[in-house]
C-alpha cells in the first residue's frame, strides 16, 4: 500500500468513512486526482462502478451513465480530494538525491502543498510560490494573493498554462517571475480584481443542441431530451479535452442520439 503522511492517513480515514469506501479505493482516487493536477481524473475503480472520468466543475462520467447518485458521489469525493491535495501533503516526499526522489523544484521552497504533471509539464504549489517545469526548464512564480486550486494546460508552453483561484481562471504567465525562464510579461497582474488584457481565460460556453421535435406518438419528453443533450455535451467536452478518441466520441454520440 502507498505510504501516507499522518495528515494523509487522517484524510483517507475520513473520506473512507464518509463515502463508505475502502481505504485502498480512496488512496487510488487520490492518486488519480493528483495525476490530473487536482482538476481532472481518469479512474477504473470497482467500488465506483468501474471506469470513469471527472473534471472539476461538475463534468463527471461513470460506467453507469444514468446512475446520478454514483455521479454525485464521484464528483463530491474528487472535489474533496482536490481540496485536500491543495492544502495537505498526503504522500511523503523522498529525500532529494535518492533514487525515489521526484523533487525537481528549488530545495529552498521546501515541501509543496500539491504537485502534479501533465504531458511534458510539471508543477508544484507552495506558500506564495508556484514552480513550473517545462521540458527541464524550471520557473518559479510569485502567486501573490491567489489561492491556487488547480493547474491546467492547453497547448504550447507557459503561455498556455492557467490556474484556478478565487479570482477565476488566470494565465500563469501573468504572475511575476521569481527565478528561472523569464517569459515576456511587461505588465504582470497584481490586482486580480481588476484584470488586465488577456489575463483571464473566458469560459467556453457549449451551445445547447435543441432537440428535434417529433410529432409522433413516441415523442420523448422534454425532460428526457434535456438529459440526453446534457450527456452529449459532456461527451463532447471530454472529446475536446482529448480524453475520448474520435471513434469513442462518435460511437457514444450516435448511441445517445438514437434515444431521442
Amino acid at each position: 500500500m502507498q505510504k501516507l503522511t499522518p495528515e494523509g492517513q487522517n484524510i483517507v480515514n475520513d473520506l473512507s468513512n464518509r463515502y463508505n469506501l475502502s481505504s485502498n479505493a480512496v488512496i487510488y482516487m487520490i492518486g488519480a486526482v493528483n495525476n490530473g493536477g487536482g482538476s481532472m481524473a481518469q479512474f477504473n475503480c470497482s467500488e465506483l462502478g468501474g471506469g470513469g472520468q471527472w473534471m472539476r466543475g461538475g463534468m463527471t462520467m461513470v460506467g453507469d451513465m444514468f446512475n446520478y447518485g454514483l455521479k454525485n458521489t464521484v464528483d463530491n469525493l474528487c472535489n474533496d480530494i482536490a481540496n485536500a491535495l491543495a492544502s495537505t501533503i498526503i504522500f511523503p516526499l523522498a529525500p532529494k538525491g535518492t533514487t525515489q526522489s521526484n523533487q525537481w523544484w528549488p530545495i529552498e521552497l521546501g515541501n509543496p502543498f500539491s504537485s502534479g504533471a501533465q504531458n511534458s509539464t510539471r508543477y508544484a504549489i507552495f506558500q506564495n510560490r508556484l514552480a513550473v517545469d517545462i521540458n527541464g526548464n524550471v520557473t518559479v512564480y510569485d502567486t501573490l494573493d491567489n489561492n491556487i486550486s488547480g493547474i491546467s494546460q492547453q497547448q504550447g508552453g507557459n503561455n498556455s498554462l492557467t490556474f484556478s483561484s478565487q479570482y477565476g481562471t488566470i494565465l500563469v504567465s501573468t504572475l511575476p517571475v521569481i527565478s528561472g525562464v523569464n517569459h515576456t510579461n511587461n505588465n504582470p497582474q497584481s490586482n486580480f480584481l481588476s484584470p488586465i488584457q488577456n489575463n483571464f481565460v473566458e469560459p467556453v460556453v457549449e451551445a445547447l443542441v435543441q432537440p428535434v421535435i417529433n410529432n409522433s406518438s413516441n415523442t420523448v419528453s422534454n425532460e428526457s431530451s434535456k438529459t440526453i443533450i446534457e450527456l452529449i455535451e459532456q461527451v463532447a467536452a471530454l472529446h475536446k479535452a482529448g480524453i475520448l478518441t474520435d471513434n469513442e466520441f462518435n460511437t457514444k454520440k450516435s448511441e445517445l442520439l438514437s434515444r431521442l
